[in-house]
C-alpha cells in the first residue's frame, strides 16, 4: 500500500514490461474485482491497493510455503487481506490490523461480501498497541502499514514468527527515492532496508516488484 506520491525519482520499472508482467500474471478472482471497483469509487486512490501482480505474488508464496495463519499490518480496503484468505486453506486465516475507521468500514463489506470472510478477523486500533495483544505464532507476515515504523513492526512480528516464516514488506523502494532519501518515509524506509539486509537473524531478498517487495524468512 503506498500513499499516491508525484512521479518516482528513479523509474522502477518501465511502464510497459510492468504491464507486461501483470498481463502475464495469473488474474485475480471476480471478488478481488469487485473489491477494486468498489475501492475505486469510494476512495479514487487504488493506487495504495497491492496490486495483481504482488497480490499473486502473495498468493504463490502462502500456497509455496504452506502458510496457515497470517498476519497483515495495514488493512486498507481488504484487497490483500481477501487475496491472500483465497490462498489459505479452509481452517486458515488472516489477522488484519487497521485504525482508520473509513478503511474499517469498507474493509468489513468487503470481506462479508468475498466469501472468504471467515477466514479473516480484523483488528481496530492502532497496531502499535494492538500488534502486543496477539497470541500464537504465525506463518507469515505481510507489512503494509505505517512507513514510519517498519523497524518497530519487523522487531514485533520477529517475536511472533515462527522459525522458517515469512515477513513480506511491501512500497520498500518508495518510488526510487531510497537511493537518495529526503523526506521522512523515504528515510525510515532505506533504514529498515538496511537494517534488515545485516541482521543475521533472517535471510532476505529485495525485489524491484511494482514499489518494492522485500522477502525475509527468518532463520
Amino acid at each position: 500500500m503506498k500513499k499516491h506520491r508525484n512521479k518516482p525519482a528513479v523509474p522502477i520499472t518501465d511502464p510497459k514490461i510492468s504491464e507486461y508482467s501483470e498481463k502475464h500474471t495469473s488474474p485475480e478472482s471476480v471478488e478481488i474485482t469487485k473489491v477494486i471497483e468498489s475501492s475505486d469509487s469510494q476512495l479514487q486512490y487504488i493506487d495504495m491497493l497491492s496490486g495483481r501482480v504482488v497480490g499473486q505474488f502473495l498468493k504463490m508464496l502462502i500456497k509455496i510455503s504452506g502458510a496457515k495463519r497470517v498476519l497483515e499490518i495495514g488493512t486498507f480496503t481488504g484487497y490483500s487481506a481477501i487475496t491472500m484468505a483465497e490462498a489459505l486453506p479452509e481452517d486458515g486465516e488472516v489477522i488484519t490490523l487497521e485504525m482508520n475507521l473509513k478503511y474499517q468500514k469498507i474493509a468489513q463489506t468487503h470481506f462479508k461480501d468475498s466469501g472468504v470472510g471467515h477466514k479473516i478477523k480484523m483488528i481496530k486500533g492502532n497496531a502499535k498497541k494492538t500488534i502486543d495483544a496477539l497470541e500464537g505464532e504465525f506463518d507469515l507476515a505481510y507489512l503494509d502499514g505505517d512507513k514510519l515504523r517498519y523497524l518497530f513492526y519487523f522487531e514485533k512480528i520477529l517475536e511472533i514468527l515462527k522459525p522458517g516464516g515469512l515477513i513480506i514488506a511491501d512500497n520498500v523502494l518508495w518510488d526510487g527515492t531510497v537511493l537518495n532519501p529526503e523526506d521522512p518515509k523515504a528515510k525510515a524506509i532505506a533504514e529498515f532496508n538496511k537494517f534488515v539486509a545485516a541482521d543475521e537473524r533472517v535471510e532476505q531478498v529485495l525485489l524491484p516488484i511494482r514499489d518494492g517487495v522485500n522477502v525475509i524468512r527468518k532463520i
